[in-house]
């Protein structure tokens, strides 16, 4: 009998006010098109302006894409970083160029970087002389092109606008492969660049690090830092608590009809609670429902472990048919299909071994 992996995490969410400053550039460059930006998003442009709101990362990777699409412009993460606009850079900008030194900055940047994206790892070393920021995605599915363009050229234009004009790259490492627009990154980071690498890196001289932030003021970085400190706080019991009702879903997906009365008594609160709770994360309860549904049918039908027949009726499905329609529009095949390219994938890797 083969064991069942274990579930996939919660989606990781994006700030907001990174998807609302992407909306402002289109809007900027005269591409805005609301309708097609709310379908995308799945929310209107007033809700993206909620400050607490966050956004699903795949939902705003694929705004990215869109922005590609749009604008035909490959470069637009690039050129996107490139606008500093300091009404647009959030509490954790504020935070930064609030901080006494670069050194400072860079620190809490790191500290605070999962309330602006949870799907990419951000780390910070110094070796010698350089000190190196790294951006690793949590799954090669979560890697955007665009906005990691984006990230490094709101780094280092930033940094040139709030804190010294002369701060520029030693060299950089890029994840993606070399775009046809590759001759503006030395252009803007001011070092040589390496395409294809396994993460994204950006070295400067530490010497940097001593740098005063010019402008910087104390009452405003003490206030915005308990702000997101709270912020901070208050994440991880949301994801604490989108996590929960995953569970309940879960165990109760086998009945015959996922309530979502009853899961919000069993969270001590009113259904409209419940969903405002989950909405803060950027999640509907029919999208989890869903997620935790698709999750385990891959994982079901993958495994062998039960007839087709049997999984259905685990995530609660009336008939097989109903099933079967359910997992070909998630997967763009019938479950058997799947089964059986899964085991022909094993038998060729046991065969390559």
């Amino acid at each position: 009998m083969n064991a069942v992996p274990a579930e996939t995490p919660t989606t990781p969410l994006v700030a907001a006010s990174s998807t609302l400053a992407l909306v402002h550039y289109l809007d900027c460059r005269g591409v805005l098109d609301r309708v097609r930006i709310e379908a995308i998003t799945g929310m209107t442009l007033e809700a993206l302006q909620d400050p607490d709101l966050r956004v699903p990362a795949d939902i705003h990777y694929r705004l990215w894409e869109y922005a590609e699409q749009v604008t035909g412009d490959p470069g637009v993460g690039l050129h996107a970083g490139q606008v500093v606009d300091p009404e647009r850079m959030g509490l954790v900008g504020h935070v930064f160029f609030n901080c006494d030194t670069l050194g400072e900055a860079v620190t809490q940047y790191v500290r605070l970087h999962r309330l602006i994206n949870e799907s990419v790892i951000l780390s910070f070393e110094q070796t010698g002389e350089q000190a190196i920021l790294t951006w690793q995605p949590d799954s090669p599915g979560h890697y955007c092109r665009q906005d990691m363009d984006r990230t490094l050229a709101a780094a280092l234009c930033r940094t040139r606008h709030f804190i010294h004009p002369g701060i520029s790259a030693e060299w950089a490492e890029i994840a993606h492969p070399r775009p046809r627009y590759a001759s503006e990154y030395e252009q803007l980071l001011g070092g040589p660049v390496t395409f294809g690498c396994a993460v994204t890196r950006l070295a400067f001289s530490s010497s940097h690090l001593s740098h005063p932030i010019p402008h910087r003021n104390p009452y405003v970085y003490s206030a915005v830092l308990r702000q997101v400190n709270s912020l901070l706080a208050r994440l991880q019991t949301r994801r604490t608590f989108s996590r929960k009702v995953r569970r309940l879903i879960s165990r109760q997906m086998s009945t015959e009809k996922i309530d979502a009365d009853t899961l919000a008594r069993q969270c001590h609160m009113s259904r409209q609670t419940l969903y405002r709770r989950l909405k803060k994360e950027g999640l509907s309860f029919h999208d989890l429902v869903e997620q935790v549904r698709k999750d385990k049918a891959l994982r079901y039908v993958a495994a062998d472990q039960y007839a087709l027949g049997e999984i259905a009726f685990l995530l609660g499905f009336s008939e097989l048919s109903a099933f079967s329609r359910a997992f070909k529009r998630w997967t763009g095949m019938a479950p058997a299909q799947y089964r059986a390219r899964h085991h022909a994938g094993e038998a060729a890797g046991q065969m390559q071994e």
